[in-house]
């Protein structure tokens, strides 16, 4: 077994044996997400800890973008549930990058490769989201990797 998966079910138990309702709802969630993602395709198949690490980027992703949903219509308890279980999830995600880290990061991925102008900005995506390897949201990364493009 891998280790943030076995992290995350080991944390689960721990939340349990607390009676930590938040915790334990919100490592549920996301341990079905990983199994749920381990199912999909052709065949099942255990998941590396990077694309674990997808998963609950996507997830917390999720809870961010619903928290905005329901306190934009004045649900403010409901959009306070979805942050804290954001939380719990980024708990078990790598430090996001500063804005000035991901542009510098960016700058070099894309110097080396070469790439220039609005033409590339595919490949280019492609270089920068494997130099950010998960450390950056893909909208912070394509706005920077734009401007850059469209700068040079």
């Amino acid at each position: 077994m891998l280790m943030l998966k076995a992290r995350l079910e080991s944390d689960l138990r721990d939340a349990m044996k607390a009676r930590d309702e938040l915790v334990t709802s919100t490592l549920r969630m996301a341990i079905a997400a990983v199994r749920n993602a381990e199912v999909a395709g052709k065949s099942a198949r255990e998941l590396s800890d990077d694309e674990i690490l997808a998963v609950l980027t996507k997830e917390a992703k999720k809870r961010r973008e619903a928290a905005d949903a329901f306190a934009g219509a004045g649900r403010e308890a409901q959009a306070a549930k979805e942050r804290a279980e954001e939380e719990v999830i980024s708990g078990y995600l790598p430090k996001q990058l500063s804005d000035d880290e991901l542009a510098g990061i960016v700058r070099d991925a894309l110097a080396a490769g070469g790439f220039s102008g609005p033409g590339s900005m595919g490949q280019a995506m492609k270089a920068a989201q494997a130099a950010v390897a998960g450390r950056a949201e893909g909208g912070r990364v394509a706005a920077i990797v734009k401007a850059q493009l469209t700068a040079g």
